[in-house]
């Protein structure tokens, strides 16, 4: 994407984690496996997001949560990829997530770590450094709360936000049903967060389809239903559109859903409309998903994968 003056992009991670991935031919009951291939990455769902946002020249700042002496290591990964990184401190241990990518046969194991208590303080400060930064720009509001926090907490940062924020929502359960009551610029559930948030399945895409109209009708802008290998639906002012994603080798699927959330921010921030936003988003999505453990897209693919995509209207 052409670097273009873009409004302020805020990602904001209370449980970020240091992501280890490794690969190995088969995982054995009692036996030392050797990992044929390893990475250490930044992780945590609003990271992920910041460091596509990057990847897509967009100079996205990351506010996150930092504890201990694996927090300092992930600060360091962080300004690595990101270039505008603003951590707030807690005591305890930022959490190590680990990703076990088997070969024969194929499949795939994830460890989630535990991370640390994070108290009002520390709220208090990650909403300080979001407030001053965010004034008429973006602000991604994603992913797991850390042990403790109340499940209204994304709900009540929302609230300290000044006006014309737009604000970006991927997070599941109470936390999301919460989000959405203050009316979010954009949502994006994948299949299962949406059925568990309209309390019933929603096996076809119909179905999907209504329950994203119902959300629009609630007042959020825009409502993107990712649907896996099934593609993706956004519903938005102007009608609702979907597509299928552009055929890549799925190597890993984690980050995937960041990496869409990314583009649909880029496409929004430099006033692309919603056909464009659902083929980057997509594009972003399915170039991770060709990608091993924890790496993300390379970013210079993006433009000609998204081309290859085609948005049907409903």
């Amino acid at each position: 994407m052409t670097p273009s003056p873009l409004p302020p992009v805020l990602t904001v991670t209370l449980n970020p984690s240091v992501d280890v991935s490794y690969a190995i031919d088969r995982l054995v009951e009692d036996r030392k496996i050797h990992a044929s291939a390893y990475r250490l990455d930044p992780g945590g769902n609003g990271i992920n997001v910041a460091r596509a946002l990057t990847r897509l020249q967009v100079p996205a700042h990351a506010v996150f949560v930092a504890a201990g002496e694996t927090g300092a290591l992930l600060e360091r990964l962080v300004t690595r990829q990101i270039a505008h990184p603003h951590p707030c401190r807690v005591d305890g241990e930022t959490r190590i997530n680990v990703t076990i990518e088997q070969r024969d046969p194929r499949a795939q194991y994830e460890v989630i770590g535990l991370g640390p208590v994070v108290d009002d303080a520390a709220l208090g400060a990650v909403a300080a450094e979001v407030g001053t930064r965010s004034d008429g720009g973006y602000v991604a509001l994603t992913g797991s709360l850390p042990p403790g926090v109340p499940d209204d907490t994304y709900e009540r940062l929302m609230r300290t936000l000044g006006r014309g924020v737009r604000v970006v929502v991927d997070m599941q359960g109470d936390a999301l049903a919460r989000a959405v009551a203050s009316r979010p610029f954009l949502v994006k559930p994948n299949r299962y967060e949406l059925e568990e948030l309209s309390g019933h399945p929603l096996p076809s895409l119909d179905d999907v389809e209504r329950e994203a109209r119902a959300l629009r009708a609630r007042g959020v802008a825009h409502v993107c239903v990712s649907l896996g290998a099934d593609g993706a639906l956004l519903a938005s002012a102007d009608g609702v559109r979907y597509a299928r994603p552009p055929a890549v080798k799925v190597d890993s699927t984690v980050g995937a859903g960041d990496s869409m959330v990314a583009g649909l921010i880029a496409a929004f921030a430099a006033g692309a409309d919603a056909d464009r936003a659902l083929r980057l988003g997509l594009a972003c999505g399915s170039a991770t998903a060709a990608q091993p453990g924890t790496e993300l897209f390379a970013g210079n693919e993006i433009d000609a994968l998204a081309d290859r995509i085609e948005v049907v209207r409903r």
